[in-house]
């Protein structure tokens, strides 16, 4: 459908006043070409353009559901569980610095550990750290009735507890995406007990870019218990529309991309290892949800330094333990506008800037040279020999 407007758009293009803008410029400047070379014979070559991008996408998509490879579910052990949420223990067998991982809620944290050849956790347990990652499930009876609130000061800082019981020594903590929010209101509640934080693609200014985009949504909240109905949560399919809505052409891109693989490379099987994580997400709690529609898309209230968390505002400038902030340059689901502000906030961050994808970061072939290893050094000079 997104193709076919094109279709539509074509024969009034040249009876629309285009706006004064540089969008308006471009529209003009097309409207020209499009009658030096004639409307006939554009619109031919626009329905060929459409009917190859159609039959690459579904030739991708048909060639990702007949691959015969699966990932392997490795047992990872528990430290700690309370609830729907468990704390897996990544580096049981070495003593080295601990550093405790927070994902973000909306997706399994398994991104993280995609598949034993090419996992970010275990990555960074070879470079002799003890990875604590949090696996925060889907939401049970209780979890339901979470708002934020709830699961940094309640099952974040229980988690928290049983990382700081295996030493003596203040740890590190790592936060990935929405769980770098979630990793920076911990840190903050916790500053002796917290050596060094890094937040790997964290957004901070909601409305760095698409800002019209991001308001709206705290009307949104308003009628997501429409969506509900008597579960209580946001369902997964709710939540995958509204990332696609952050880049409605991400799938023919990326299909079409797979189309042309060997399905035999190590490439493709690491494509439908990702693929099945994206459809494998978790609903979200209700509460969870709206707040995040308000309080950050809508409210902008982390860039605003009004975002509380228990009553105590989440401030970066209060971090007073070393910062790693990373911001992927071709992020599009947290564009680098929108963190690169939290370094600044902090200040003194050491910051780095891969030219890799929000997800690329855990599933490119060159993310371990180019951002895994830096991290492990980072904190392994930040965590010295504990």
């Amino acid at each position: 459908m997104l193709w076919l407007s094109s279709c539509a758009a074509l024969p009034i293009l040249r009876t629309v006043s285009p706006p004064s803008s540089a969008a308006g410029e471009r529209l003009r400047a097309l409207a020209a070409e499009i009658d030096a070379l004639g409307s006939d014979k554009v619109a031919a070559a626009l329905y060929d353009e459409i009917g190859r991008r159609a039959q690459s996408y579904l030739a991708g998509l048909e060639a990702y559901r007949r691959h015969p490879f699966r990932r392997a579910k490795e047992a990872v052990p528990v430290l700690w569980r309370e609830g729907t949420t468990r704390l897996l223990d990544y580096g049981r067998e070495q003593a080295g610095p601990v550093v405790m991982v927070v994902p973000s809620l909306i997706n399994r944290h398994y991104v993280l550990d995609l598949l034993p050849q090419h996992s970010f956790l275990r990555h960074l347990a070879g470079r002799g750290l003890r990875l604590l990652a949090i696996d925060w499930g889907a939401p049970g009876e209780e979890e339901r009735h979470f708002g934020l609130t709830d699961y940094i000061g309640e099952r974040l800082e229980c988690a928290f507890g049983a990382a700081r019981r295996i030493t003596r020594e203040p740890i590190g903590i790592l936060g990935y995406c929405m769980g770098g929010l979630l990793a920076l209101a911990l840190a903050l509640r916790h500053p002796g007990e917290t050596a060094c934080l890094a937040l790997l693609a964290t957004p901070w200014d909601f409305h760095a870019e698409r800002a019209e985009q991001a308001k709206p949504l705290g009307l949104v909240a308003d009628y997501l218990p429409l969506f509900c109905g008597t579960g209580g949560t946001v369902p997964v399919d709710v939540i995958q529309y509204l990332f696609f809505i952050l880049d409605p052409f991400g799938a023919e891109r990326k299909f079409a991309r797979f189309a042309a693989l060997d399905p035999d490379s190590e490439e493709a099987r690491t494509f439908v290892a990702l693929e099945d994580w994206v459809n494998d997400g978790v609903p979200l709690a209700l509460e969870v949800a709206r707040e995040c529609m308000r309080s950050w898309y809508a409210g902008n209230e982390p860039s605003r330094g009004v975002w509380r968390v228990g009553g105590q505002r989440v401030d970066p400038e209060l971090l007073n333990r070393p910062a790693l902030v990373v911001v992927p340059g071709r992020d599009r689901i947290v564009p680098p506008s929108s963190a690169e502000p939290l370094a600044t906030a902090i200040g003194d961050a050491t910051v780095l800037r891969p030219q890799l994808g929000h997800v690329g970061m855990m599933s490119a072939a060159r993310a371990p040279e180019m951002l895994w290893d830096p991290i492990a050094g980072w904190l392994r000079a930040q965590l010295g020999n504990r």
